[in-house]
């Protein structure tokens, strides 16, 4: 702008100024004096007395000095009567309808009254005759060569018409003048000109306002056009499915109608989703019309999926602990599809977890619209909610890496499940005996159950472990040799993968080794969610009960301790021919005469 010239940032007004700079009232100009002084003579004010005294002045001389007293209020009904009454005897005068005799005196009357027309016709129609024989005569002599004129001066009756040779001869003294308009004054002049400029230019900047916001707006159009097809090479070239718009409302859809679709949609929901979803999971990208920029989600909730933990201690005091939850940069386009499909997959898992739910065999499960209660075991607490984007960080949890896990097993276990529907449906369209059906109404792959069953191995591992600490704690502070082997978790990443490929339950088992005097073990196997098997030297013994694991791993550790002092008395009383044996829970032994 500073680059334009000053004479382009002109503004001029169409309304006449009133007062200057200065605040002060411009005067009225009605004349400029010729001469090198030019003086200007301006309008004179007014006195508003003086004004209304001409006024008056004027009401007594135009309609006359009774004027007041007949728009009063007596002589305005008294005419309104009267008025009245004419009116009533016009209307009764139309009313008869007989015919009268005229009498002498209205033929009088009317004569004299049509005589005197007849008086002003008449000279109003010589004075017309003679005026039209003068202009006449007028043309003639104009026109005509001067033989001809001569002719015409010795015999005008005979080129006249008949009609005008009895008028008389025109006026030689008529004559026609112009009469052109008196310039006007210089200041009306002045005022006038700016008026016209000021008008033009006005006009001119509008028509260039005009054609400079037609030029934005093409412009406009042009580069959201390419922003457009720009936006749609890169959503391709990142593997994001395109898919054809549907047609217009109103679009002809009948025999022979265009069906071909004009635009796209972005479809970002997982293949086998059901319908509901992947009708929700689309998006577009914003029309030439709209400002908004990225991509348009129609059927976003912005919701996130929270997994909580509550833990009650045995003091009663309640642990919270919840997942962190993954966030992508929605500045870009990759970044804004990923977190709407993450939220999409998100109400797709909660809407399965509400299903399956009601149906927990080993847990019991509170529904609401957007939170899952699920008592897992005894003092823990799984909570599953779907929150609003903005309330996320509003709740200020302790993070916990077993939320995460639960988090991302929940996404595994989603795409687990739409694996294994889809063999199953490729599989009953293929040619052969159709498979045989459950009988129960038990979701085909669960996702919740075997999260369940992950959180109460946990705590039931957790248990066992207190108990086989306390034996192992106890051997040391008696100084008995003991090594303790656990491990819950015996599967490898490898058969953890072929696991989630097969269609058995999904279960995951270790086992804990107790060794004693290096020499005597103690092996234990467990299974999720709560099985426990005890590998004897003789006997294969499931625990069902915490208590009859204590009394189990008291009476081996009893048994071994037994038998550790047996063999030390057999070394002791080797030469002396000593007898040692373990009768029920008792060790005896007998050597000269001498019994323990």
């Amino acid at each position: 702008m500073d680059s334009e010239h000053s004479w382009k940032q002109l503004r001029l007004s169409l309304e006449r100024p009133y007062k200057d700079d200065h605040g002060n009232p411009i005067p009225v100009v009605e004349d400029i004096t010729p001469g090198p002084t030019s003086d200007y003579i301006y309008e004179t004010k007014d006195n508003p007395s003086a004004r209304l005294g001409a006024n008056l002045r004027r009401i007594f001389v135009e309609r006359g000095l009774d004027f007041f007293d007949r728009i009063s209020g007596d002589a305005f009904i008294s005419s309104n009567s009267s008025d009245n009454e004419e009116v009533a005897e016009t209307k009764s005068d139309e009313d008869e309808h007989e015919p009268k005799m005229m009498k002498y005196e209205d033929l009088r009357e009317m004569r004299e009254e049509i005589l005197k027309n007849l008086a002003v016709s008449l000279g109003e129609m010589t004075q017309s005759q003679q005026v039209l024989a003068a202009l006449l005569a007028t043309t003639n002599n104009n026109s005509s060569l001067p033989s001809t004129q001569s002719s015409s001066q010795t015999q005008p009756e005979a080129h006249l018409p008949s009609q005008l040779q009895s008028l008389p001869s025109p006026n030689v003294n008529f004559s026609a003048t112009l009469v052109t308009q008196p310039p006007s004054i210089t200041s009306v002049q002045t005022f006038n000109a700016q008026l016209a400029i000021g008008g033009k230019d006005e006009a001119l900047r509008h028509a260039a306002g005009l054609f400079k916001a037609s030029a934005k707006s093409i412009e406009r159009t042009r580069l959201a056009g390419e922003r457009y097809w720009v936006d749609a090479l890169k959503i391709r070239r990142s593997n994001w499915g395109l898919v054809p718009a549907p047609l217009p409302l109103g679009s002809a859809t009948g025999k022979g109608a265009d069906k071909t679709s004009k635009d796209f949609l972005i479809s970002f929901g997982l293949e086998e989703s059901p319908t509901q979803f992947r009708r929700r999971a689309v998006g577009r990208l914003p029309s030439y019309s709209e400002p908004s920029q990225g991509v348009v989600f129609p059927h976003r909730r912005n919701t996130r999926l929270r997994v909580s933990i509550i833990k009650t201690d045995p003091g009663g005091m309640n642990q919270v602990s919840a997942n962190i939850l993954p966030f992508d940069d929605e500045t870009i386009l990759d970044g804004a599809l990923r977190a709407a499909q993450r939220e999409i997959i998100e109400q797709e898992i909660f809407s399965i977890l509400v299903q399956e739910a009601g149906g927990l065999l080993t847990a019991s499960a509170r529904v609401s619209e957007r939170l899952i209660v699920i008592d897992a075991a005894q003092g823990l607490e799984l909570q599953i909610e779907l929150v609003d984007k903005p309330n996320i960080h509003l709740h200020s949890t302790e993070k916990s890496e077993t939320c995460d896990l639960i988090y991302y097993g929940l996404h595994i276990l989603l795409l687990r499940r739409h694996t294994l529907l889809k063999e199953d449906r490729l599989k009953s369209s293929a040619p052969g005996p159709p498979l045989p059906s459950s009988a129960d109404n038990k979701p085909k792959y669960p996702v919740l159950q075997p999260v369940i069953d992950l959180l109460q191995y946990r705590v039931f591992i957790d248990r066992i472990q207190n108990e086989v600490v306390q034996v192992v704690r106890a051997l040391q502070v008696a100084g008995i040799p003991v090594h303790l082997v656990m491990n819950v978790v015996g599967e490898t990443s490898k058969e953890l993968l072929d696991l989630l490929d097969s269609t058995v339950t999904l279960t995951v088992g270790g086992e804990i080794v107790l060794r004693i005097f290096d020499r005597h073990t103690i092996r234990f196997t467990c299974v999720s969610p709560s099985t426990l098997v005890a590998h004897l030297s003789n006997s294969t013994l499931t625990i069902s009960s915490a208590p009859q694991l204590c009394q189990l791993l008291m009476d081996e550790v009893e048994h071994c301790l037994l038998n550790s002092i047996r063999d030390v008395g057999k070394n002791l009383t080797e030469n002396i021919e000593g007898t040692w044996f373990i009768d029920l829970d008792h060790c005896i032994g007998r050597w000269e005469g001498c019994v323990l």
